[in-house]
């Protein structure tokens, strides 16, 4: 079920950009902002292949230039549905298993209250999330990908899918103070099963992120083991996956990480509802 924006995306866009600016949530009450609602294949991470129902929010506090969700950060669409209507969509499919993902969905309020809703009913819930906000609520996979350097937006490498520019000048330091938040990373380990997911094309990503790791190491109060460690390969499309994908497991060998696929891509591309 892919939404669109139930307000109009030109006039919406600037008022929606300040709230997420102030990590505040677009939501009301108990509905959320969903962009797409769909059933598929867990495409990464230690899940990958698992048949799974994705809830894709809308609205993020940051603005990867590679981000493979376009319409859920630097040009957020949705529909508001009640975290009622949700549900009710998410049980009109066979999987027990439910990604809550965007976006970045634990920006809003009414998350906690879906994730106690889907908890309540015996789903497998997995929380994909960029690490920068804690919520208690019943999640069990935390799925967390902390953002890089790399991801930082830059005018050069930031495109819309029409051709036309973003605002990447406006976004470049304000994405580079919020994209590391030490102190929800170690909330989210210590609290939940997790998994840390790094986006890598080369290897000075590796190398950032083991130094993130070690701060990490030293402010959380739980084990973070090599192997709940993930390095994806950076790309929405085949053909960049096919680029950084040798790179990314060349690496995980190395430092005894994991190396996590990216499914959907290999098996649909860029296609939505994927």
């Amino acid at each position: 079920m892919p939404v669109t924006s139930d307000v109009d995306a030109d006039a919406g866009e600037s008022a929606t950009r300040e709230r997420e600016t102030e990590n505040a949530s677009d939501d009301s009450g108990d509905a959320l902002p969903i962009n797409e609602l769909f059933e598929s294949l867990q495409g990464e991470g230690r899940l990958a292949g698992v048949p799974s129902v994705f809830v894709r929010s809308s609205g993020c506090n940051l603005r990867c230039w590679f981000c493979d969700s376009y319409h859920t950060s630097w040009e957020p669409t949705h529909a508001t549905m009640s975290v009622e209507e949700i549900v009710a969509e998410v049980e009109s499919y066979d999987a027990d298993h439910v990604v809550l993902t965007g976006g970045e969905p634990l920006l809003h309020d009414a998350s906690v209250a879906l994730l106690e809703e889907l908890d309540a009913r015996g789903y497998h819930t997995t929380v994909e999330t960029n690490g920068t906000i804690h919520r208690d609520a019943p999640i069990d996979l935390a799925s967390v990908s902390p953002k890089l350097a790399s991801s930082t937006p830059t005018p050069d490498e930031t495109a819309r899918p029409d051709g036309k520019p973003t605002d990447a000048d406006e976004w470049a330091e304000r994405h580079d103070e919020r994209r590391i938040d030490l102190d929800a990373l170690a909330a989210l380990v210590e609290e939940y099963d997790f998994q840390l997911k790094f986006v890598v094309s080369d290897r000075a990503d590796v190398t950032e992120a083991t130094d993130l790791l070690d701060r990490l190491r030293d402010a959380a109060a739980v084990e973070i083991r090599d192997t709940d460690v993930l390095l994806m390969p950076e790309g929405a499309t085949k053909e960049r996956v096919a680029e950084t994908r040798p790179v990314a497991a060349e690496l995980a060998q190395e430092f005894g990480f994991r190396y996590t696929p990216r499914l959907h891509v290999n098996l649909w591309n860029d296609a939505p509802e994927t």
